[in-house]
């Protein structure tokens, strides 16, 4: 890849090595975002071609990202048009709103992107992770699909475009979901060998680089 896209992968918790080895292995030159890289109105953060919001606890990325002084900068960056990418907890801390499993509505620390509302755990625990097979609109059709403590979107906003639907508790339910420049999965692509997700999301990354929209 010509001038190789620069990628932070948010690595305060959760599988970010995974989507470090993904993105690299796609050719992505990869830094791990820990803190506030700089002191500029984005945190240093406009310096990232794109940035990747992993799996993991989102209550707790959420309460580090605040502590970090990191949820502004990465929301004021998204919406002047970088993409970023979030699989399971990284799609709950793009969502404008959060109920837990049960349906009620949650208060946590999250950046508010996607126009969306996101149950948590809507799978069930651990236990009920499971695989499947998915088509994937513009990453080249069917793929496995690994969901673990999976989130589901229960609503969206029309300038939301599902790119995938996965059966589960709610019926026919959004799996992958695209907003301008905001990429979004319940399931995670890092823990599988396919890369067409992460090679979905540079193509974004590249887009964006020739003034492509924003959210």
């Amino acid at each position: 890849m010509v001038g190789a896209l620069h990628i932070g992968v948010l690595a305060l918790q959760g599988a970010f090595r995974e989507h470090r080895l993904a993105l690299e292995s796609c050719g992505a030159k990869v830094t791990e975002i820990r803190r506030r890289p700089g002191d500029s109105a984005c945190a240093g953060l406009e310096n990232f071609d794109g940035i990747v919001l992993p799996g993991g606890e989102s209550t707790v990325m959420g309460r580090l990202l605040e502590e970090e002084g990191l949820l502004e900068p990465l929301r004021d960056c998204a919406r002047m048009g970088m993409p970023v990418y979030g699989s399971c907890a990284g799609l709950i801390l793009m969502c404008r709103e959060v109920e837990d499993a049960d349906g009620s509505p949650m208060k946590q620390p999250v950046l508010g992107l996607l126009d969306a509302r996101v149950r948590r755990n809507a799978f069930g625990r651990q236990t009920e992770s499971f695989e499947t097979r998915l088509d994937v609109a513009g990453a080249a059709g069917d793929m496995e699909a690994m969901f673990i403590r999976a989130p589901l979107i229960v609503s969206h906003g029309p300038d939301v475009e599902v790119l995938s639907l996965v059966d589960g508790p709610l019926g026919r339910s959004p799996a992958a979901v695209r907003q301008g420049n905001l990429l979004a999965t319940s399931f995670h692509p890092e823990l599988t060998a396919d890369r067409r997700i992460h090679s979905f999301f540079l193509n974004l990354c590249l887009d964006g680089r020739k003034g492509a929209g924003s959210i």
